[in-house]
């Protein structure tokens, strides 16, 4: 006769940089997808990171690997939702040295990327909705 079942206990370990945010833009995600694709942007937004592209998925974002200051994944999900698509930034990632790093250190650095993030999804935001009136969808604008 078998014994009780026993439940496993071994944890995983949690990367110490964590984001996850989320953005609603009023304009179509190819024409987000088309901003996000340029490698260009990328070393702006982000200047002390390697991207390499791990997955293209066009009008429902990118995902990347994660080199140089941190080591990881990235990806910007593009949902698409009435009159436009919620941006879902992710970032689960290392620090190159992150033995050295104090626990007030790596909050603080998870606040820049969470802030870097955000500066992206706003830009992205801003230059895509340029010229948009508040409460008036994209379609609208787009066909004056």
């Amino acid at each position: 006769m078998a014994g009780p079942a026993v439940a496993s206990t071994t944890l995983s370990r949690v990367s110490s940089i964590q984001v996850a945010d989320q953005t609603f833009l009023a304009a179509p995600g190819t024409a987000i997808a088309e901003v996000l694709s340029a490698a260009n942007n990328w070393r702006r937004w982000w200047p002390d990171l390697r991207l390499d592209v791990r997955e293209d998925r066009g009008d429902k974002g990118i995902r990347w690997t994660v080199a140089g200051a941190l080591t990881g994944t990235m990806e910007v999900w593009l949902e698409a939702v009435p009159e436009g698509a919620i941006l879902h930034y992710f970032l689960h990632a290392e620090p190159t040295a992150a033995a050295s790093k104090s626990v007030r250190e790596l909050a603080a650095a998870n606040r820049a990327r969470r802030v870097a993030g955000r500066d992206m999804a706003f830009e992205l935001k801003a230059r895509l909705e340029a010229g948009r009136p508040a409460g008036v969808a994209p379609a609208a604008t787009a066909a004056r």
